[in-house]
């Protein structure tokens, strides 16, 4: 008998077949198209990206005016022009080559880049994704040249032709060989706000050229400003006179080589101001960037400050040595990266937070004029009867602060507001007419008066031992705060801002009304308006409901008979008290 070593592996039989080994999948170098094409989806990623790019170079040629048209959001077509120095006549067949640019020569020259574009890959992208049309004309020459690319390479020879002082550059039909990245693009309006935005953080910053943005075909452009030596003039052309009023100046740097170097200037919104969305206009070095960790610190100081629902304004122009800037971080240089940037951020908070919690002494709340009820109830009805409004027509909702607060001492809903007194005919008929109605009114009035202030709150001494200790504690400051304050408006769900005099409280709407309530009831207790039922309520019921109600324990059913004794012995009397 054959013995097996302990070591030795026992073998194990396989009932499926062995997989046929496969070779690995070659490599292969990619077409130069399928590169290119790649590349520039990464680049353009929509049509907000090629006008930043375009814009960008306009400003590197020393532009003093920029100009763009838009048609579809940018889809069918973007053109952009300016005045600068143009492109010279030698330089058009490379011009839109991958990596042709005049910005940098080495890639040392990163370090101490200022232009915004330096890649040049800007150009290339877009013929290859859209049509491109060049016309430029440089300084000293007498006419210009236009030239259309696609692919990266001239479709023609440049032709001469008329043009103005910098270039015009075309983009048509954008997107037309990404059917995917079309479709997920159609929504136009869209699109077009995100260049408005855009250029409209531009024209904040750089204050000393003039833009205009407008729809292909339209009259009014939707950005239009005008060089200015004015930061404060360039945010209120642009944003609006609300958002630069209630604007601060802030300043912060550094000169420590050990810690961080920079330098920092802007406008942030005080407390005043709400909005529902946070606008945070960011340059670095002069170009337009996103920072989400700043953004996010900024955010932490304001919700300190600002109501829950209010998000601030932000406009900051940060400046630091070239060599702590990478700018080669991300293809659209949406982003950078900053050297000590986390030292950089808490001072940056710092100097918001100090100059938030110095600005917090005052605060400003628009108030409407206080008028009389009658005159409101007068000028309303004489506005309908000159302008009535016409049949089916909504009536038209008023602003909030075009609103007219009425006095609240002037007692509302007068009849005589709504009578007319006639200036022609029989005038003795009037006057006789309009005495009539005022004794009405005032008996009226009185007994209205009557009614709601009894004089005799009840027989039952309970009652009145409730309303002396009501009035023996009352607080007299308090009760002259909610007589003579001026309601403000809803702070929340639960408070309510009120004026009183210069001070602004915070009233607990809920339990002032719970206050109000009960007291209402103690004072009117007996002299409410009776209520006949057409059936009868049953009395034994309720008075059953009113027992277990006020029972420590609904559990236990020991007391049950007790109760309803009670609850009979309450019922007959009822009924012997109504014979």
């Amino acid at each position: 008998m054959e013995s097996r070593a302990i070591d030795e592996p026992v073998p194990i039989p396989m009932d499926t077949e062995e997989p046929i080994p496969r070779e690995p999948p070659k490599i292969h170098r990619l077409d130069e198209s399928v590169v290119n094409r790649i590349a520039a989806g990464e680049v353009i990623q929509r049509p907000v990206s090629a006008i930043k790019e375009l814009v960008e170079n306009s400003i590197d040629a020393k532009s003093s005016s920029i100009s763009v048209a838009i048609k579809d959001g940018g889809l069918k077509l973007i053109q952009v022009s300016d005045d600068g120095h143009g492109i010279r006549y030698e330089d058009l067949p490379i011009l839109c080559e991958r990596h042709t640019t005049s910005k940098l020569s080495a890639f040392e020259d990163l370090r101490c880049i200022k232009s915004m574009g330096f890649r040049g890959e800007a150009l290339a992208s877009m013929t290859y994704v859209g049509h491109v049309t060049v016309t430029t004309i440089t300084e000293g020459e007498l006419h210009g040249y236009r030239v259309s690319y696609r692919d990266g390479v001239m479709e023609h020879e440049p032709k001469a032709c008329a043009a103005v002082k910098g270039t015009q550059i075309m983009v048509e039909n954008l997107f037309y060989n990404m059917a995917a990245r079309r479709k997920t693009l159609q929504n136009s309006a869209d699109d077009y706000s995100k260049i408005v935005d855009l250029m409209s953080r531009f024209a904040v910053h750089h204050i000393n050229i003039s833009f205009s943005c407008r729809k292909h075909g339209a009259m009014r452009a939707d950005v239009h400003t005008t060089a200015t030596s004015s930061r404060l003039d360039a945010i209120r052309s642009v944003y609006g006179v609300s958002v630069a009023r209630n604007l601060m100046e802030i300043e912060a740097s550094d000169n420590d080589p050990s810690s961080s170097l920079f330098e920092m200037k802007g406008f942030i919104s005080n407390a005043d101001y709400a909005a529902k969305k946070i606008t945070m206009v960011l340059f670095i070095n002069d170009r337009l960037v996103e920072c989400s960790a700043l953004k996010r610190a900024i955010e932490i100081v304001y919700a300190a400050t600002l109501p829950k629902a209010s998000k601030p304004f932000v406009y900051m122009t940060i400046a630091l040595p070239s060599e702590n800037v990478d700018v080669n971080v991300h293809p659209t240089k949406r982003e950078v990266s900053l050297l000590n940037q986390e030292v950089i951020i808490e001072k940056i908070q710092s100097v918001i937070e100090s100059r938030l919690r110095s600005s917090n002494d005052a605060r400003t709340f628009q108030e409407q004029t206080t008028e009389p009820s009658s005159s409101c109830y007068v000028s309303t009805s004489k506005e309908a009867n000159l302008s009535p409004l016409p049949s089916g027509s909504k009536s038209q909702k008023v602003p909030v602060h075009k609103m007219v607060r009425t006095d609240s001492l002037d007692p509302a809903g007068r009849l005589h507001a709504y009578m007319q007194t006639k200036t022609s005919g029989n005038h003795e008929k009037s006057v006789s007419l309009t005495a009539v109605s005022q004794v009405a009114l005032s008996h009226a009035r009185s007994s209205v008066r009557q009614r709601r202030n009894p004089k005799d709150s009840a027989d039952l001494t309970s009652i009145q031992e409730l309303l002396d200790e009501v009035n023996s504690n009352c607080h007299s400051g308090l009760l002259d705060i909610v007589r003579h304050c001026t309601y403000i408006g809803m702070a929340d769900d639960v408070f309510a801002l009120l004026q009183h005099n210069t001070h602004l409280y915070l009233a607990n709407v809920v339990n002032l009304s719970k206050e109000l309530m009960y007291q209402q009831v103690l004072s009117r207790f007996g002299h409410f308006n009776a209520i006949q039922l057409s059936d009868p309520a049953p009395l034994k019921d309720l008075i059953m409901l009113a027992l277990k109600e006020e029972d420590l324990d609904p559990a236990s059913i020991e007391n049950d008979d007790l109760k309803e004794k009670i609850a009979e012995v309450i019922f007959l009397l009822v009924l012997l008290q109504r014979q």
